[in-house]
C-alpha cells in the first residue's frame, strides 16, 4: 500500500514538473512574440516617420512654383498638421481595433493627398527638371514602398503572436499572462498598396 502511494506521489510530481515546464515554456514564447510585434511595429512608425519628414521638403519646393494648384498644397499640408509632429503611438493601441482604423485613415488620408500631389506636379516642366525635387521624389517612393513591406512583415508577425495565444493550452497561459490578440492592418484601398508616384521625367 505504502508503495502504491509512493509511486502516486511521484507520478503526480511529475507530471506537475512537465506541466509547469510546459506553462513556462509557453510564457516565454509568449512574451517573446509580443516584444516581436512590438519591435516591428517600430518598424513601421519609423516608415510613416520618414515620409512625414519629407514633406515640409517636398512643399518647400513645390511651392516655388507660382501658379501651383494651391488646394492640392494644402490637402497635403492640413493632413500632415492633423497628425502632429511625430509618428508615435503607444503600444495599447495594438490591441485597440478602434485605434488601429484611425490611425490607418490618417495616414492614408495623408497617403492620398501626396500621391494627388505627385500627379499634379507632372503638369509642371520646371518642377519634372528640378534636380532636388526629383531627388525628394525618388526618396518618397521608396518611403512608400518601406512602409507596404514593414507592414506586411507587422501583419505576419501579429498573426503567429494571435494564433499562438488562442491556441489550447497557450490560451489558459496567455490568460494569466494578460496577453490578448493583437489588431493587423487592415487591407482598403487607402493603407494596403504604396500610392504610385512615379512620373515621366523626359
Amino acid at each position: 500500500m505504502k508503495k502504491v502511494i509512493l509511486v502516486t506521489l511521484a507520478a503526480i510530481i511529475l507530471l506537475g514538473i512537465i506541466i509547469v515546464s510546459k506553462s513556462v515554456g509557453v510564457y516565454n514564447t509568449i512574451i517573446s512574440l509580443d516584444e516581436g510585434v512590438k519591435a516591428q511595429w517600430a518598424q513601421v512608425e519609423n516608415t510613416y516617420q520618414r515620409r512625414f519628414d519629407l514633406i515640409p521638403n517636398i512643399v518647400a519646393t513645390v511651392q516655388g512654383e507660382a501658379d501651383f494648384e494651391k488646394s492640392t498644397l494644402t490637402a497635403v499640408v492640413d493632413a500632415r498638421s492633423h497628425m502632429g509632429g511625430i509618428v508615435k503611438v503607444d503600444n495599447e493601441m495594438l490591441g485597440d481595433e478602434v485605434a488601429m482604423k484611425r490611425f490607418q485613415e490618417s495616414q492614408a488620408t495623408l497617403g492620398n493627398a501626396l500621391q494627388r500631389l505627385m500627379v499634379v506636379t507632372e503638369n509642371y516642366p520646371n518642377l519634372k527638371s528640378n534636380a532636388a525635387f526629383q531627388d525628394l521624389r525618388i526618396e518618397l517612393e521608396g518611403s512608400e514602398n518601406r512602409i507596404a513591406v514593414e507592414r506586411m512583415k507587422y501583419n505576419e508577425v501579429v498573426k503567429e503572436y494571435n494564433t499562438t495565444i488562442r491556441q489550447f493550452p497557450n490560451s489558459i497561459i496567455a490568460g494569466f499572462a494578460g496577453a490578448s490578440p493583437k489588431v493587423q492592418f487592415s487591407a482598403d484601398a487607402g493603407a494596403s498598396s504604396a500610392p504610385q508616384v512615379k512620373f515621366d521625367t523626359k
